[in-house]
């Protein structure tokens, strides 16, 4: 069997080394889009792209993904979640309550966008096990099986640098759900674009967070034992709660929703404490001089920084943000920066940061050329707020921007800002 893997990325490497026994492999790595049709791909048995190639569908030959073979090969259920921001987080918490819910001989795989090649784990899946898929648009975008459960949280316009334009991206996405059946189910935000995709569907619909309302008091109490902060965090444990519910209804496990929480209370609080917080989302760094630097470097979009800067309303926040261009419309980031009360100065880097700060109070707006200069800038600006009004700050790096300009990865990026707040003194 001949493989050609498109793309050399974190994916890619996966797919090599699932095959590396079986087949025949060719690599094609650091190339434009437009160049595949030049590959004499139909001399292949499989040809998989990775996340970052746009599908060719006028390629007339076995063309897949590492999403694609893992869904027609999994042998047991798929919960599979997407939407713009708080995939992770959503995706972990549903894990950690699975693990709590289920039987030790129930083993709940973790894979996906959120950092762990499905491939990697396909070939320790049984048939009683459970898999949580976070997914992204990218790997949506030629899927044609849906997951028994789907989640669709909260969408806005997101790498519209790679998708032809926001129909496009919202189109890949609908992929969680197209080829959804009656039996299963859709978990979708009651708002916007994720409930106008969820009205296409003909699965059982469960809207959220609306439908906590009539069990309000009992998912409150579940949500207090969350270890981090932030309504969108709640938000996001409720998504889980009703995914994991919607799982063990097609297991046949519970009858509705108030059984659930019933039955498996205890479970759930546990399952709520156990979550392990993700890194780099609204992540606690450190403590000096009366200053509190936390890493948000996960928020590549402005709705996950929106998110971040509410989750300070009432701090004095200093704010690093920017990053690469993505040929975004800013106007609703820039009115945010400027309006947000809690927002005492914006230090901004990378690509988009002359946009950005574009007619805006230069007092408030200050561009630096490197991480390190804007780390400092804010140290020096937030302690001495701290001084004057003896009150504690909040030094906040959440760019609402991609990281490619200047870094490897959001990962890169956030590591970056954890080691020189660390070195700070």
């Amino acid at each position: 069997m001949k493989i050609a893997i498109l793309g050399y990325g974190k994916e890619g490497k996966s797919v090599e080394n699932y095959f590396k026994n079986q087949a025949e492999i060719k690599i094609f790595d650091q190339f434009d889009s437009r160049d595949v049709v030049q590959f004499n791909l139909e001399n292949f048995d499989l040809v998989f792209r990775t996340p970052s190639v746009h599908p060719h569908p006028e390629i007339k030959t076995h063309w897949t993904s590492s999403t694609i073979y893992f869904f027609e090969h999994c042998p047991c259920p798929i919960i599979g979640v997407t939407g713009t921001k708080g995939k992770g987080t959503t995706c972990s918490i549903t894990a950690s309550l699975l693990r709590s819910v289920l039987p030790a001989s129930s083993k709940v795989h973790l894979v996906g966008n959120i950092g762990n090649p499905a491939l990697d784990a396909l070939s320790q899946i049984n048939p009683q096990d459970v898999v949580v898929f976070e997914l992204s648009s990218f790997q949506l975008w030629d899927l044609s099986i849906s997951p028994r459960v789907a989640g669709i949280l909260r969408i806005s316009p997101d790498h519209l640098d790679v998708h032809d334009d926001y129909s496009d991206y919202l189109h890949a996405k609908q992929n969680i759900i197209a080829h959804q059946k009656p039996n299963d189910f859709c978990i979708f935000y009651d708002d916007g674009d994720s409930k106008k995709l969820a009205e296409t569907v003909i699965s059982q619909k469960i809207p959220y967070p609306s439908i906590i309302s009539q069990n309000s008091e009992k998912v409150n109490s579940l949500l207090n034992f969350l270890p981090v902060p932030g309504e969108h965090n709640r938000e996001n444990a409720i998504a889980a709660l009703l995914l994991t519910f919607a799982y063990l209804r097609t297991q046949s496990q519970v009858t509705d929703f108030d059984d659930f929480l019933d039955r498996f209370a205890d479970q759930l609080a546990q399952g709520i404490k156990n979550f392990q917080p993700l890194p780099h989302r609204i992540q606690f760094v450190r403590e000096l001089n009366h200053v509190k630097y936390y890493d948000d470097n996960y928020a590549s979009a402005f709705p996950a920084m929106d998110v971040a800067i509410e989750t300070f309303k009432n701090q004095p926040t200093f704010l690093i943000a920017g990053g690469k261009d993505r040929h975004l419309d800013l106007t609703e980031m820039k009115n945010r920066l400027t309006s947000a009360p809690n927002l005492q100065k914006i230090i901004l880097i990378g690509e988009n940061r002359t946009q950005i700060s574009a007619n805006q109070d230069p007092e408030k707006f200050i561009l630096a050329d490197s991480l390190e200069e804007a780390v400092h800038q804010a140290q020096t600006l937030a302690e001495a707020y701290a001084t004057v009004n003896n009150q504690t700050a909040i030094v906040l790096m959440s760019p609402g921007s991609a990281s490619f300009d200047m870094f490897k990865n959001f990962e890169d990026r956030g590591q970056q800002f954890q080691n020189l707040v660390k070195e700070l003194n």
